[in-house]
């Protein structure tokens, strides 16, 4: 081996240029933010709301460029375009997360300062690692630098003992599922020999995600060699299918799908609602990125194997979410229960691609998936805003009794409230239906008719506990008149993000061809 082959080169690190503003900013913002004598925490909000815009800046313009996904870190970082598109949308619901719960947040954490900013930018920035990770360790860093910050985000709240045993119940359950999914990476690492995801994919006879770096010399050429040959051995065929079951059963846990949902309704119940807010959103684009990276980019030749796996994960989730949220009383605990039936009909689209190859019909699929999920973010966005927006000193609003008459107290914000429950029940013509619909129609395409019945008939049944809060809010009189105060941008975002899940419901046309068009292109 030569001394050339030996020296370090230097990684290209503009591809990851965001991810390296934020980090520093984050570091910046948690030193300055000692120095804030403001108790609002102005100066704090602004920075990082800063910082999430000057993000969403440069990675539109690393992306204006050419298609081509770039990969930089020796292969483990890949910059295309499904990457971009996702943290575009994971940056605005951030900033949105930020503006509803930012006056929550200062009523109920008192004592957190400014720690609730730099913890949602350290979170926000391992969600970004997730998303652009091509290798199994650096999957693992992104979920730890998440898990780890939300930890301490639905600890926040110190006084409160039901926050603190739902931080202790998540960070047991959360070190748990990371196991399984590290255990289930290093079997996979046993059976190819490498932790490189696109060539993992190789090794198995797959395509892999985005370009192949360009690699020379005989080192390498020969390491190449050696992992088609280890896979190829049929004494790793049980240990590969051993560690794909630990893997699908640590996404699992991230998605929050049954049978690894025990954390959600308790997470969701015990932390502040404006933690609750951001645990329901963003993290869920990380995790359907991390899903497509690891499951679609690295082990589509185990697409029979894995397919299957999440087939019982979504009919589970389907029956359990619909019927246990039925009998919440507690609307956090409700969503909570909500969220896990809307994942598992999220992982129908991802059922529905039928083969090893990635053709059209199943990057249709794919992005039927993208799009439920992004709808969804938005849409839970607005629901847990609502939540919040009722909230005030003293007072949390988590029972389904305190939305009685809110038509009376507030038409418009009973008017914003119906909107996103009739979308998530799937009622035309929201953004919600279209999201269903899609799934619905990329299962029937691929044979599965008797899933899609499935899922029809529990969508029906979920459907009760969604026109239920419709039905307190205009049919009942409410029990406590006090006028609902809120400031005049909060009430904005709250009517934009509303009119945003109606007007994607009448125009769902261009936000589903950007979705099949980053996977197209990425893929």
């Amino acid at each position: 081996m030569t001394l050339a082959e030996l020296s370090f080169k230097l990684p290209d690190l503009l591809p990851a240029g965001a991810e390296i503003f934020l980090l520093t900013m984050a570091c910046a913002i948690l030193l300055i933010d000692l120095f804030v004598k403001d108790k609002e925490r102005t100066p704090t909000f602004a920075l990082t709301q800063f910082t999430l815009v000057v993000c969403a800046a440069f990675t539109v313009w690393l992306s204006s460029g050419d298609a081509t996904p770039t990969q930089t870190f020796s292969g483990m970082y890949v910059a295309d375009f499904f990457g971009a598109f996702l943290k575009l949308t994971l940056y605005i619901v951030v900033c949105v997360v930020l503006f509803y719960a930012r006056t929550y947040m200062l009523e109920r954490a008192p004592a957190a300062k400014g720690e609730f900013y730099s913890l949602a930018l350290f979170a926000t920035l391992g969600m970004m690692v997730m998303i652009s990770a091509n290798h199994f360790l650096v999957i693992y860093l992104g979920l730890e630098i998440l898990s780890l910050s939300l930890y301490a985000m639905v600890a926040l709240q110190r006084d409160s003992v039901r926050a603190t045993e739902a931080a202790m119940k998540y960070f047991i359950l959360g070190a748990l599922a990371s196991g399984l999914l590290l255990y289930g990476m290093s079997m996979i690492y046993g059976a190819t020999g490498t932790l490189d995801i696109t060539r993992v994919a190789n090794a198995l006879g797959g395509h892999g995600t985005g370009h192949l770096l360009t690699q020379t010399g005989l080192t390498k050429t020969i390491h190449d060699a050696a992992i088609s040959a280890n896979a190829a051995a049929g004494g790793n065929k049980m240990v590969l299918i051993l560690g794909l079951v630990f893997l699908v059963a640590g996404l699992g846990f991230k998605l929050g799908v049954v049978p690894f949902h025990m954390w959600i309704p308790d997470v969701y119940h015990g932390a502040p609602t404006g933690v609750t807010l951001f645990i329901g959103t963003a993290p869920k684009l990380a995790a359907f990125a991390v899903v497509m990276r690891l499951l679609v980019g690295g082990l589509a030749t185990l697409a029979g194997d894995w397919q299957q796996m999440l087939i019982i994960l979504a009919v589970l989730s389907l029956a359990i979410g619909n019927l246990a949220a039925i009998a919440q009383t507690n609307i956090k605990r409700m969503l909570a229960y909500s969220t896990i039936s809307h994942m598992g009909f999220m992982l129908l689209g991802l059922v529905s691609a039928v083969g090893a190859g990635v053709d059209d019909a199943a990057i249709k699929a794919y992005s039927a998936s993208m799009f439920y999920v992004i709808t969804y973010v938005l849409t839970s966005a607005g629901a847990f805003g609502m939540i919040l927006l009722l909230s005030r000193s003293g007072f949390e609003s988590e029972e389904l009794d305190d939305f009685k008459g809110l038509n009376k107290r507030s038409p418009w914000f009973a008017a914003i409230m119906m909107i996103l429950m009739f979308s998530m029940a799937g009622i035309p013509f929201f953004v919600g239906f279209f999201a269903k619909f899609a799934v619905l129609q990329a299962v029937v395409e691929a044979g599965r008719v008797w899933l899609a019945v499935l899922a029809v008939v529990f969508s029906l049944i979920g459907a009760f506990y969604y026109l239920r809060v419709i039905k307190l809010m205009y049919f009942d009189p409410p029990e406590d008149a006090t006028p609902i105060e809120v400031p005049g941008e909060i009430r904005l975002l709250i009517s934009l993000n509303a009119l945003a899940v109606a007007l994607f419901g009448i125009f769902p046309q261009q936000l589903m061809a950007m979705c099949f068009t980053t996977l197209q292109l990425s893929l």
